[in-house]
């Protein structure tokens, strides 16, 4: 062949190499256009990976019976040891035999019989010579010399594309399974939060819950007393995806497990961080914020205790401005210290008044590194927004998304709203 016809052969196999993406499929156009560039009779490929001298496994070879995905069917393979074929692979330097008759006693013979010239080609990976390619023909002097190093140079790439379509695969392999237990993840988590929101007499109330990877760490949820009254409880673990959304379920559990008869919202905040205090968060790599209150429908009145989250915003009846809620004297975050009280505080809602319940994912979201939401423009969007609670917490995540170009959340969202009539 011209310089001219080899060079339209290799750059035909490197644009048909780079169109594949299942390396067994790799090998096999590869397989094909080799016999077209260095022709011979025969081949084999061997492997030492993870094996210990003088052991090998035959991966690949044209007398095979059936095709072996040696990837995923290792153990499928011809495992050998010794002979010529482990001597090579062991040495691991490129050979070029002209004339050779291979013993009948060789461990390789059924793979390297009536051969009488090779080509042996080590694969190096980390510097060592861990497969070995092995071109054979039935006649002496079956390869010419001068293409010998364009064969080494040529095969090592190939094994090179073919090692990172390997990692490439095992990647995508493993980022699937991941996915999958994620969403499973994902799923048991939601499952954690109200199946359904309460219903008290002239309240209407409206939740959205919005997690920035498949799990998250915002929590909320309702407690029906049976009186009149319902607790709620909006927390923010910190942190994102599994660990937090592990916590939240946590949180979760002991928030259910609550002895006793009802307790002042500090109270509650108290035992649910002694709990994570002393058996989950002892090293304080992660904490809750939450805010806990008791609705009275009857009275109106909101008793509740803070531990280092937002203050839920009060929008005055007939769209007034929209405050902070009064007295809302903030603790620490809970699993951080056993050993700490919680203040109660109290707010009557007048009829026509909605309050919102957030976590910071609410205030902190952004476009990318542009601006924050912010609390002032939440609690313009809510003051200006009319309706029930479902219509204000409609143009409360409508502005957010709005504002952040309907990016995907950088941190979990939870917002609820409550009307009072």
């Amino acid at each position: 062949m011209t310089w001219r016809a080899r060079l339209d052969d290799i750059v035909e196999l490197m644009k048909e190499m780079s169109s594949q993406t299942d390396p067994q499929e790799m090998v096999k156009r590869y397989a094909a256009r080799m016999r077209t560039l260095f022709p011979s009779d025969g081949f084999v490929s061997l492997s030492r990976r993870g094996l210990e001298y003088p052991f090998y496994r035959i991966t690949r070879s044209t007398r095979f019976k059936d095709e072996i995905d040696p990837w995923r069917d290792a153990h499928k393979l011809p495992l050998l040891q010794g002979g010529l074929l482990g001597s090579l692979l062991y040495e691991g330097q490129p050979r070029l035999v002209t004339d050779f008759c291979p013993l009948p006693t060789d461990p390789g013979f059924e793979y390297i019989g009536g051969m009488r010239s090779f080509s042996a080609i080590p694969h190096y990976d980390g510097g060592v010579a861990l497969n070995m390619m092995v071109q054979m023909s039935s006649r002496p002097n079956g390869f010419d010399e001068e293409r010998f190093p364009d064969a080494v140079w040529l095969s090592n790439l190939f094994g090179r594309a073919t090692n990172s379509l390997v990692l490439s695969r095992r990647l995508r392999e493993a980022l699937d399974t991941l996915d999958r237990e994620l969403r499973i993840v994902s799923d048991i988590q939601r499952s954690l939060l109200p199946r359904a929101l309460p219903v008290m007499e002239g309240v209407e109330v409206a939740a959205s819950y919005q997690t920035s990877k498949w799990a998250g760490g915002d929590y909320y949820d309702f407690f029906n007393m049976r009186d009149g009254r319902y607790g709620i409880l909006v927390a923010d673990v910190s942190g994102h995806g599994t660990p937090a959304a592990v916590l939240m379920a946590i949180l979760h559990a002991i928030a259910h497990q609550f002895p006793g008869p009802a307790q002042p919202p500090g109270r509650v905040l108290e035992h649910i961080n002694r709990e994570l205090c002393i058996s989950y968060t002892n090293e304080p790599v992660m904490f809750v914020t939450a805010f806990y209150g008791i609705y009275n429908a009857a009275t109106r009145e909101l008793v509740y205790a803070n531990a280092g989250h937002p203050s839920p915003l009060i929008r005055a009846a007939r769209g007034g401005p929209s405050v902070a809620i009064s007295n809302a004297e903030s603790g620490i975050p809970l699993g951080i210290a056993s050993e700490v009280s919680f203040i109660n505080s109290s707010h009557t809602l007048a009829g026509g008044e909605a309050i919102a319940f957030y976590t910071d994912g609410i205030t902190e979201a952004r476009d990318g590194v542009g601006p924050l939401y912010g609390e002032q423009r939440l609690a313009e969007v809510f003051s200006a927004a009319n309706g029930n609670a479902a219509s204000l917490l409609k143009a409360i995540s409508d502005d957010v998304n709005n504002f952040t170009n309907n990016a995907d959340p950088n941190d979990d969202r939870t917002l609820l709203v409550m009307t009072v009539s």
